[in-house]
Order: C-alpha cells, then structure tokens, then sequence
C-alpha cells in the first residue's frame, strides 16, 4: 500500500524547501525598524552556501500595522528590499501575517483593545484588509514562495470552538486569495490539534483542509527515551499526513543553552532524516541566527534562552545544525526528491477514531492515551524493520482494507463496526494484532472491546468494577510454540509501569484460540486464532503503553514480537538486519532506482555487514558490503 509523500506544487512541479526561520541579527522581531539590507544580504549569503534555498518571514504586526487602516509604509519598504535580497541569493520566502506570538511573548497591535481575535467582525475585517493588502503589494514578487496566515495561533487568538477557527481561517486565506496570492497558503498553528495531540485547540486538520494546501508542524517536544525523541517528529508528521496534503516540518530546532554542540548535530540529522522517511517534504529549522546583541530586548531578555536557536551564531558563523542542514541539501540533490515516493507496505499501525472523533462521553486522557501507544508502537516497528503505514480508523467504524498486517496497540477502544471487520481482515488474508489496554482513568474501566470470542478465541475471565494488577517488576512472556522468528522456549521481557488503572492484563480461557505464549504465573498472553486465510493475534498485557510511560527504555521486547508478527504476515523489510538500533526504510525514484536510508541509534560508530545478495551500492556507485555510521549516523545507499 502507497505512504503519503505529497510534494508542495510550485509554477514548474513539484518544489523541495529547505530553509530556516528568518529574523535578522540586527533587531529579531523589531528588524524592520533596525532595517539593514547589507547584514540580510550576508545572512542570507551563508544559508545560502550551505544549501538553504528558502525563509520563512514574518510581517512583526504591531509594526506593519500601526493603525487600523494603515500599513507602515517605510517597513513595507525595508520589506520589499528583503525580497530583492532573496531574489539575489537565489532563494525565496514564505511571509507570515498575523506575528502575534513570537519567543514566548504575545505582541499586540496598540489599537486591538483586548477583541476576540476570531469572533469580533471588525477586528476578522481589519486582520482581512491587512492581510489582503500586504499581499497584493508582494505577491507577483519572484521571491515569494508561499504565505503563512500567522504564527503559532493557538498560543497567540488563544483556544477556540472549532467552527469559529475554520471560519476565521478561511476568511484569512481568502484575503491571501483576494489579495492575488496564488502560492501556496496555509495557517502557521503548529498542528497541534486533535488529531496529532488528543487536544482539541480548535484547529483541526480536516477542518482546515478544504482551503491551506500543506500542513506546518511545530514540533519542539522534550522527551524521556532517545530512540522516542528522535522519531517524535517523525511520528508528529505520520498523523499530520490524514488529509493527504504535504507535510512540511514548519518549525523545528533546538536552543544551543538546551544541548552541547555534538548533540545539536545528531539531533538535526535524527529529526531531518527521520521526518524525510515519515513523508515530510519540506524542513524550514527554527531560526536563522542568534541573537547575542539584543540581549535586553524582549523576548530574550526574559527567555535568554531564545538567543540561541540560530543554526548560525550572533557574528553570522555556521553552527553544527547549518552544517547538517547542507549535508542533507547535498543528499536530497543526489536522491533527486521531487521523483522520489516513499516505498509501498504491507503493514499498518492504526489510530483508533478515538483520538479525533471526540465522542459523547470520552475524555482527552483516553485521546492523549492512543498518541503515546501508538508512538510507542512506531517506535517498536522501526526496531523490528518494519516499515509500517499510519492509517486512521474513520468515525463510520472503517479500517482500510488491502494490508497484511495490522497493528492495534494497547487499545482501549475501537468502534462497533470495526471490531466486526477485524475477522473479515483476517479471513482475507491478513494478520490482525490487537493488545489490550483499559487506559489510564477510572471511568468505565472495563475494556470497550466486544466479539473477543468470535474475534480472538478466549472468553473473558473479568470481575465487574475491578481489573486484574500486574504485580510483577518485569513480565516474562515465554513461548511454548513457534510464532514467526520466535521459537518455542523463546522469553520476552517487558519493565511493567502505569498507574493503578492502566497497569493490568486481561484474564482470559482460551476456546478456539491457541495460547503460544504465556507469563510466569501461567496466564495465556499471546493468542492466535486461525480465520480463513489469516489470523488473529492477541496480547493479554498493555505492552505498548507500558513502554510508552517509561524513560530510557527503548529498545525493550516489543520490537521482537513485532517482527514475529512481520514474519508471519509476510512483510518485508527494506533490508534484513538484526540490529533493533538500526533503522532502515526507503525510497522509490521514478526512474526504478531504490534509495536504502539507514539511521542508527548507536550513541557510538558502528560497522553494520550488509548481505551480498542486497545489492546495495554507494551513492557514488561503489558496491557496499558494509556500511559505517558515525553516532547517530545515517548512511544512504541505492540499488
């Protein structure tokens, strides 16, 4: 099945941006007042030479609107300069509209007088008017790339009901439209909504969908795992993919005060690498330069930390992120992105409608439950080489059809239709692996799940009200038939965590069922049933999540049954290997050649053997039988 890899349209096909947010050194978001064409020149001279074709700018709204009726004519000006300045350094940029919310401040203009920014209909026709005369005067301008309602909204007009945010939007892109930008537009809010957070902000992909033509996460996300961190965005750009419109990592980066300077650099090359193999398309890293000269000018007088997210330095010097970026421009160069799709699976990880239908009645912690499981699960999935599609259930209870496999992590609920479906899937062929979770709160504890006797061949050995603790420190799961790449004798091992709700197996009897795998104490925990062509697979222990609340514990066993289960459903990896810190997938060109990207996840260099009969050659074209990657390297090969 065809992965999402949707590429922004641009006058002449399908275009790759690669770039950075832009404010210059000379002012941060006060430059236009501290305009200085020959240091924006320079600045963009050096993105420039490390491979960086595109900005993301920023009209700082206070300033480019003083009055309610007024535009500052000398900053469009200074504007004006700015985009003859990209055109210059062959590069082009996305302005942004409504800035808003910039570096843990919010800047209004003087005269908004505390107005709803979504609901007061002077104040939507004022944003309008402003939005639609900056881009009549720019928007034949060569330099313009795209446009960018505003930054980081929800933070900024604050939290809203649904239809009001669609609303809004949809007049501000329609100022874009009337103002004739015909480039691409979408609304700068992070994508933060539901559907990738369990969080309803009020901005929500579908909502949005009918009038942006790319999708722009945000994603800035501290984490307690390495392997969790450096696949988060990967995962974030998975989810945002559900209106099949381009993914674009719209910001991203790190401050130099949060990380030492080897460490900036695996993490740019992680999140770069990682977010390309998930279907992002395009990379604008947070920001441009740092900003050690205005030191007592807000916002970094109270986040001093805001200094230091430049990918170069206050004097203008590369810092190691700048030069990961130009190792990846000269890597898209070769690979040739734009002819480039992601290859074709055979397996899905699906997110239950749970997470995005807000159901009467559920709870955002059972939403935010299946974001963690689910990750933890594409986590686990790429330890095993298991290149998997991120597919959604749709509200009508509806898993796609056409996959070999599918994986349904620590679930607590899926809708009445689709528990239905899950035989059919395997009775045409396909392996279904559902594990069992009752999630973190104490409401209707009992799992939502039903048919699990047609389904899965076990009755259900429950007591009403109460559920069933996992009082081992460690599970062991110990096999006592073949499974795939798990012999009988086999032991998996799994670190038990979670609260007193979700920290709890599922007691059942087997009746058609056949039991594979049980714990110590002899409870079943792994059982298969056979469905026409295919089968069943259940696991009586919330794996997943419990992975996915603990720190420091990738790589941990769960990869190891889910190559089982790749075996068994015949999915293929891009590259037989047995190393759960190598991650592998790849990339198919129009022209038949096959790109095979590894990423480690060594915190040392590695010597990783590559079988003769892959076939795999350097980009240069030498054959290669193995390959070195440095900490956290990653190496890309072709055949």
């Amino acid at each position: 099945m065809k992965r999402q890899f949707a590429k922004v349209a641009g006058a002449s096909g399908p275009e790759t941006w690669l770039g950075a947010n832009f404010w210059s050194r000379t002012g941060g978001p006060l430059m236009w007042r501290n305009y200085d064409g020959q240091v924006v020149r320079e600045e963009l001279r050096v993105l420039a030479e490390h491979g960086l074709n595109l900005t993301r700018s920023f009209y700082y709204w206070p300033d480019f609107m003083p009055e309610p009726d007024r535009l500052d004519e000398e900053l469009c000006a200074h504007f004006a300069d700015f985009l003859d300045a990209h055109t210059e350094a062959g590069m082009t940029t996305i302005p942004t509209f409504i800035v808003g919310h910039m570096s843990g401040e919010n800047w209004d203009p003087a005269w908004r007088e505390g107005r709803d920014l979504y609901t007061d209909v002077w104040f939507v026709n004022r944003q309008a008017w402003y939005i639609k005369s900056l881009t009549s005067r720019y928007a034949n301008h060569p330099a313009i790339a795209g446009w960018l309602i505003t930054n980081e909204v929800p933070i900024y007009g604050m939290e809203a009901p649904r239809p009001e945010v669609a609303a809004w939007s949809e007049l501000m892109v329609n100022a874009v439209r009337a103002g004739g930008g015909h480039q691409p537009v979408s609304i700068g809010d992070g994508a933060w909504g539901i559907e990738t957070t369990g969080h309803d902000n009020g901005y929500s992909l579908t909502d949005l969908a009918p009038f942006v033509d790319f999708v722009g996460p945000h994603v800035y996300r501290m984490e307690s795992d390495v392997i969790r961190q450096h696949l988060k965005a990967a995962f974030v750009c998975e989810m945002s993919a559900m209106t099949d419109q381009p993914v674009i990592m719209e910001e991203f980066g790190l401050s130099s005060d949060f990380v030492s300077d080897v460490n900036a650099g695996h993490y740019y090359r992680q999140v770069l690498f990682n977010t390309l193999l998930a279907g992002s398309t395009g990379w604008i890293a947070w920001n441009n330069t740092d900003y050690d000269d205005i030191i007592g000018q807000r916002p970094y007088s109270h986040h001093p930390f805001e200094l230091h997210f430049g990918i170069t330095d206050a004097a203008g010097a590369p810092k190691p992120a700048l030069l990961e970026l130009k190792s990846f421009a000269e890597t898209l160069q070769a690979i040739d992105l734009p002819q480039l799709e992601r290859a074709e699976v055979s397996a899905a990880l699906v997110l239950t409608s749970y997470l995005a239908a807000d159901y009467p009645f559920t709870s955002q912690e059972d939403r935010e439950l299946v974001v963690k499981t689910a990750e933890q699960a594409y986590i686990a999935a790429h330890e095993a080489h298991l290149p998997v599609g991120v597919v959604r259930e749709a509200e009508d209870g509806v898993l796609p059809e056409g996959y070999g496999l599918y994986l349904i992590p620590s679930i607590k609920a899926l809708t009445g239709p689709s528990w239905q479906q899950l035989p059919r899937l395997a009775s045409d062929g396909a392996t279904v692996y559902a594990s069992y979770c009752v999630g973190e709160t104490g409401v209707q504890r009992g799992p939502w799940w039903i048919y699990t006797e047609e389904i899965f061949g076990v009755q259900r050995e429950l007591v009403y009200g109460l559920n069933n603790p996992i009082v081992d420190d460690v599970v062991e799961f110990t096999f006592s038939a073949d499974f795939g790449t798990l012999k009988a004798g086999d032991v998996l091992r799994f670190k038990a965590a979670g609260n007193e709700h979700a920290r709890a197996f599922l007691p059942v009897t087997a009746t058609d069922g056949t039991v594979v795998a049980t714990d110590a104490h002899g409870n079943p925990a792994i059982i298969v049933k056979e469905h026409g062509a295919g089968r069943t697979v259940l696991c009586t222990y919330p794996l997943e999540f419990m992975a996915s609340v603990q720190g420091a514990v990738n790589p941990e066993d769960t990869h190891r049954l889910y190559e089982a289960l790749g075996s068994l459903a015949g999915a293929k990896p891009a590259l037989q290997l047995d190393d759960p810190r190598i991650f592998v997938d790849s990339l198919a060109h129009a022209d038949g050649r096959e790109f095979v990207v590894l990423v480690s996840q060594h915190a040392e260099p590695v010597e990783v053997p590559l079988a003769a009969d892959a076939n795999l050659r350097t980009l240069e074209g030498e054959s290669a039988g193995s390959v070195s990657l440095g900490a956290y390297g990653v190496a890309v090969l072709q055949r």
